[in-house]
C-alpha cells in the first residue's frame, strides 16, 4: 500500500478535530507563526495533540520536533526533547535538535563518494580530530530548509505531512531527489515518521531525525541513569574523525554492549579507546534485525518519572549518541542550560559512510525506485518495582 493512500489531508487555516471511536477526547491539529527565516520566509508551528492528551510541536522549518509532552508513572505531562522556544534560536546556532537530517545522516569521509564512474564532491562541514567529514547533508542540509507542510487527520490520529524537494547539485549531491516526510501522533502515544523519497539520477539516500531526548524532562539534569537496551550485538567501530572503520565488531565484553539494560553512566567513560574517539557514546550500532521489517531496536527507561521510551524501525542501525559536544552555552526551552551529556540521541539509519563502504548496506537510490523508512517513539510507563 502506497504511503499518500494513508493520509486524509485537511487545510491548513482549519484546526482538525475528529470524535475517538473509543470514547475518548478528540485529537486535534492546532497552528500558529513560529516567525520568519532571515530572507523573510514565514514558518509555521503545528501541534499535533492525541486523545490521550499527548503533544508533539513541529515546525515546517527543518521538521523540527520542538516539543514532545508525555506523561510520567502519575500522569504528569513534561516535555522531553531539547530545543528551542523561538526560531531565532535554531537558526542562530543549534546541534540539529529535534530536526530532519538529510540528504545523507551522518558523516561520509573526506565529503568525497565514487558513484557510477564520477567522484562527488561535498561541503566538508566537520573536522573531528582535524579530518574533515561531510556531516548531516551539509552546510544548509534538510534540517535548515523551509519544508512544504499540510496536517492532516486520519482515523482520530493527527499528522504532519512535508515535502521538499533538493534539486541537483544541491550541497553537491547528483539529480533532484523529491522527499515527503509524515509525522503521526498515534493513539498509542507513538510519535511516527514515515519517509518516502525518489529520484530522477542515481544518488545516495539515508534520512533519520536528530531529537535528543531527556525522559525525565529537558532541562532535568543529565541522562546518566536512564537504563538503555540496544537490540544489537554489533556496531561499528570508527576512526579518530569518527568514521566507520569497516569492521563490523562484536559488543559482547566491551562498554558498547547494551544488549541487556545498563544505566548510560555506568561505561560511557570507560578506559576504551572507541570512547576515547567518541568522548563516550557517538556510534552506530548494528541493529539484530536486518530485513526491513519494523522491528524494536532500542529501549529506554528513566526511573525517577518512570518514562519508557521504544525505538522502532526498519533501518538496519542506530546511532547512540548522548550529548557529549553539549557544553552549557545553549539555553533551553526551560531558560536551563544544556550541560554537557543532558539529552542522548537515537538516529535510526544506515551506517555511516556506507556510500565509501562496500560491506556496509547500500544507501544508493535509482531512478524508479522508492526510498521508505518507518521509525516511531513509543512512551509508556514502568513502577519502580518493575524489572526494566
Amino acid at each position: 500500500m502506497k504511503l499518500e493512500s494513508l493520509l486524509f489531508p485537511i487545510a491548513l487555516s482549519v484546526a482538525a478535530i475528529c470524535p475517538s471511536a473509543l470514547g475518548g477526547s478528540p485529537a486535534t491539529i492546532t497552528m500558529k507563526s513560529f516567525g520568519q527565516t532571515e530572507n523573510g520566509t514565514e514558518t509555521t508551528l503545528y501541534t499535533l495533540t492525541n486523545a490521550n492528551g499527548v503533544k508533539a510541536d513541529i515546525t515546517d522549518y527543518g521538521g523540527i520536533v520542538v516539543r514532545l509532552m508525555v506523561p510520567d508513572r502519575d500522569g504528569n505531562m513534561a516535555d522531553v526533547v531539547l530545543g528551542y522556544n523561538t526560531l531565532a534560536e535554531y537558526l542562530r546556532e543549534t546541534p540539529y535538535f529535534g530536526s530532519i537530517i538529510g540528504r545523507v545522516g551522518n558523516r561520509i569521509a573526506k565529503g568525497k563518494f565514487d558513484l557510477d564512474g564520477k567522484t562527488y564532491d561535498l561541503v566538508t562541514n566537520n573536522v573531528p580530530a582535524d579530518m574533515p567529514c561531510h556531516l548531516h547533508g551539509g552546510t544548509v542540509g534538510f534540517d535548515k530548509v523551509v519544508w512544504e507542510a499540510e496536517p492532516f487527520m486520519k482515523e482520530n490520529t493527527p499528522g504532519l505531512k512535508l515535502h521538499y524537494l533538493s534539486k541537483d547539485g544541491e550541497e553537491g549531491y547528483p539529480g533532484n531527489l523529491d522527499v515527503t516526510v509524515w509525522y503521526r501522533l498515534t493513539e498509542d502515544n507513538s510519535l511516527k515518521i514515515d519517509y518516502l523519497a525518489t529520484t530522477d539520477a542515481a544518488t545516495p539516500v539515508n534520512l533519520t531525525n536528530h531529537s535528543y531526548f531527556n525522559l525525565r524532562g529537558e532541562g532535568n539534569g543529565d541522562i546518566l541513569s536512564h537504563l538503555v537496551t540496544l537490540n544489537a550485538t554489533h556496531y561499528t567501530p570508527v576512526n579518530p574523525g569518527l568514521i566507520p572503520t569497516g569492521e563490523i565488531a562484536p559488543v559482547e565484553g566491551t562498554p558498547f554492549d547494551f544488549t541487556t539494560p545498563h544505566p548510560i553512566g555506568n561505561r560511557i567513560d570507560a578506559d576504551n579507546e572507541q570512547i576515547r574517539f567518541g568522548g563516550g557514546y557517538d556510534h552506530n550500532w548494528v541493529l539484530d534485525n536486518q530485513d526491513g521489517d519494523l522491528a524494536l531496536a532500542a529501549t529506554a527507561f528513566e526511573p525517577v518519572s518512570g518514562r519508557v521510551m521504544e525505538v522502532w524501525t526498519t533501518e538496519p542501525g542506530v546511532q547512540f549518541y548522548c550529548g557529549n559536544f553539549l557544553d552549557g552555552s545553549l539555553i533551553g526551552k526551560s531558560g536551563r542550560p544544556y550541560q554537557r551529556r543532558t539529552g542522548f540521541c537515537l538516529e535510526t539509519q544506515h551506517y555511516p559512510d556506507s556510500v565509501n563502504q562496500p560491506n556496509f548496506p547500500a544507501t544508493i537510490l535509482r531512478p524508479g525506485e522508492k526510498y521508505q523508512s518507518t521509525t516511531l517513539f513509543r512512551f509508556k510507563t514502568r513502577n519502580q518495582k518493575d524489572q526494566p
